[in-house]
């Protein structure tokens, strides 16, 4: 065989993997450790030594730099499915996944500096992605200091999910410029090198497991060559319209998941009680507001399709889509009556945290279509 026909035989294996199913493999054992991790407040480091092994982080890469060229509607189907098993998993691999495919994206548009590098980096070597991007977004966060070939940046990133098990942070800092003022540097550091403190201190109800710890950044030096983006701080731009539908249609698989899971314990006991009128409507409305989720999900995700353009009206229908998912991804998992209605007090104590989470950060983030309108008419 030689070296061309080898390379498309690896080629036609790695393109027919179905990623989906590599989670109904290792999902049950997910499932099994949850509840404990939830109730000790530990990191999922099992799930991602498996998901390691399995080539999970590095699935979105195109083939010809080490990946497998997983299509982004491929990753969302992939983290909802992950979802039915784990939910703290599933969120802290979407957070990566929607890191790896803004990557992707810049790495297909040609956009200067190339990406290609660190893609084959992430690759070889199935590195981790942690993102503060729930704290950071148009404002940035943390300072950065002008020295000699670089920046020396400071910090306290908060809701860095993922920390516990990540390799790299993809963050922030801001430098005021004398000229310019504020201007937010984006730039990827190790969470292992010199000045980078991981504090263990999340614990909170229904996604324990995340490790959404708070990153420490004392003066790490960042070289200038390493800044992969600057932008006026507080200012709507294009970066926001590549990455919001991006990474929201990620997010919401794993919060879509969730509720897919929550409406399987319902269903399982409203079969107990199938003859009564008030079970029969909170089940037709539990169905309902899946139904609108799973819709919205799909036209989310339908975004970012083999035509993706960044618009204004993209991020706008973006905020729109994914504020329909999490509404109804509320009332599905714990804002409907059916968790009172059909499972004991017991059962109840037990279910609820698990499948909880705070939603007021997702629902707040609507709020961030203001700039683009703002920045539009000159607010």
């Amino acid at each position: 065989m030689d070296s061309l026909t080898s390379v498309n035989s690896a080629e036609s294996r790695m393109k027919q993997r179905n990623w989906v199913e590599v989670v109904k493999k290792i999902g049950p054992d997910f499932a099994e450790r949850s509840a404990q991790h939830d109730q000790e407040g530990s990191f999922v480091h099992e799930n991602y030594d498996e998901m390691r092994r399995h080539k999970l982080f590095s699935a979105r890469i195109p083939i010809e730099l080490g990946g497998s060229n997983c299509s982004h509607q491929e990753m969302c189907e992939t983290i909802r499915e992950m979802a039915h098993y784990d939910g703290s998993t599933a969120l802290t691999f979407s957070m990566h996944s929607h890191l790896l495919a803004a990557l992707v994206w810049r790495y297909e548009q040609g956009l200067t500096p190339s990406v290609e590098p660190i893609l084959r980096k992430i690759a070889d070597e199935e590195l981790i992605l942690v993102s503060t991007g729930g704290r950071d977004w148009l404002n940035g966060s943390g300072t950065a200091e002008k020295v000699d070939g670089g920046y020396k940046i400071s910090g306290r990133k908060f809701f860095s999910s993922g920390s516990s098990g990540g390799d790299l942070i993809v963050t922030t800092g801001v430098y005021d410029d004398p000229q310019v003022g504020p201007t937010v540097l984006h730039f990827s550091i190790s969470l292992k090198g010199e000045g980078v403190t991981i504090v263990e201190d999340w614990d909170t109800m229904g996604m324990r497991g995340t490790g959404s710890n708070s990153v420490i950044l004392k003066e790490v030096f960042v070289p200038e060559d390493s800044i992969s983006l600057s932008r006026p701080s507080g200012k709507w731009m294009t970066f926001f319209d590549v990455i919001s539908p991006i990474a929201w249609s990620l997010v919401m698989s794993a919060y879509l998941g969730v509720a897919e899971t929550a409406r399987e314990i319902a269903i399982a006991e409203a079969k107990k009680k199938k003859d009564d009128q008030i079970v029969q409507e909170i089940v037709g409305e539990m169905d309902t507001n899946l139904l609108c989720a799973q819709t919205a999900l799909e036209c989310l995700a339908g975004l970012v399709g083999p035509e993706f353009t960044p618009s204004t009206e993209n991020s706008n229908l973006t905020y729109q889509y994914k504020t329909i998912v999490i509404d109804s991804y509320s009332r599905e998992s714990y804002g409907s009556s059916w968790w009172y209605v059909l499972l004991s007090p017991s059962r109840v104590g037990e279910m609820l945290p698990r499948y909880t989470r705070s939603t007021l950060p997702s629902i707040a983030r609507t709020q961030a279509v203001y700039f683009q309108w703002s920045d539009c008419i000159g607010a």
